[in-house]
């Protein structure tokens, strides 16, 4: 929708240049000094108009495969921040291939000894108790295994809870039941109450039934967000996949990480901590736009936008 009204915005402006233009010909002034001056009279006249225009909120529309489970899935989600790209790639470059490799040697191990070792093949067992180089190597190659794994396991989770740089923007998010609350401090202190909507409005909306909510944690993309959990009575947990972040809402205690979002769109999660008989209907729809447009989106809650780092994206 905001396209299309810059467009016709723009048009409308242009219009009413061509028509000037026109009467300035007709008046005598043929002049190309006199309508470029007037162009760029008109054009200056636009900015304020068009700025304007590009900071008003609208919805986001959820893309579909992006921020949500896709049909037929059976890996992770595709990732939308840093962290969740490094855990990834962790992932698929270090986890997987060790584990295909442990288990294709088990295999390879496991045939070996059914094929020579059977009472067939074999009749008289072997009586040998003891094997110096087998025991330093079934030692030894755990040890190493161990090693490749634990350093990028510890340097992810360093990254992952390093402390909110200076200037991040503060949501605090509270677990009712059966609903999710989102207060922004830094812009006023006002709270965004979400409840899931009815599958029929979520279908219409062009969301999913039971991830679609009908407000959303509005934040901005590119811009660290030190992310605050509690409860307000059981314990809940708040969980987006593709952004890999979880952390529980505990009463009574604030949990805290930083999330940032690299790229504006929709992303879904739900309650991941079994809190009650509406546990399954706690979902949570993360909306990530350009920061003029979050500044909007705080105006129209009534609250102040707040200085912010220079977006990353």
């Amino acid at each position: 929708m905001m396209p299309i009204a810059l467009v016709r915005h723009a048009g409308t402006l242009f219009g009413a240049n061509r028509f000037r233009a026109t009467g300035l010909r007709a008046a005598g002034l043929k002049t190309g000094g006199h309508l470029l001056a007037s162009l760029a009279g008109a054009i200056g006249a636009m900015a304020p108009a068009l700025a304007q225009a590009a900071a008003t909120y609208v919805p986001m529309k959820p893309m579909p495969g992006k921020g949500q489970p896709v049909p037929g899935g059976y890996t992770f989600q595709d990732q939308y921040s840093p962290i969740g790209q490094e855990a990834l790639r962790m992932h698929d470059y270090v986890l997987l291939p060790v584990i295909t490799a442990i288990v294709l040697m088990v295999l390879v191990l496991l045939i070996v000894v059914m094929a020579r070792f059977n009472r067939r093949a074999n009749p008289v067992p072997s009586r040998t108790s003891h094997n110096t180089v087998i025991e330093v190597v079934w030692t030894l190659a755990p040890v190493l295994v161990l090693l490749a794994i634990v350093v990028p396991s510890i340097r992810l989770l360093a990254h992952q809870y390093q402390p909110a740089p200076k200037g991040a923007l503060t949501v605090k998010v509270t677990g009712y039941q059966w609903y999710w609350g989102y207060t922004y401090p830094d812009n006023g202190g006002f709270e965004v109450i979400s409840n899931m909507l009815e599958p029929a409005e979520a279908v219409r909306r062009g969301e999913q039934p039971q991830l679609g909510a009908d407000n959303r944690m509005v934040v901005p993309a590119g811009v660290p967000i030190r992310l605050q959990t509690t409860g307000a009575d059981v314990i809940h947990s708040f969980a987006v996949p593709s952004l890999w972040f979880k952390l529980d809402a505990v009463p009574g205690r604030i949990n805290e990480k930083v999330l940032m979002i690299n790229k504006p769109g929709v992303y879904y999660g739900q309650c991941s901590e079994l809190c009650g008989a509406r546990h399954g209907y706690m979902p949570i729809a993360v909306e990530a736009v350009p920061l003029p447009v979050f500044e909007a989106w705080v105006k129209s809650q009534g609250g102040t936008p707040a200085p912010l780092p220079t977006p990353a994206v």
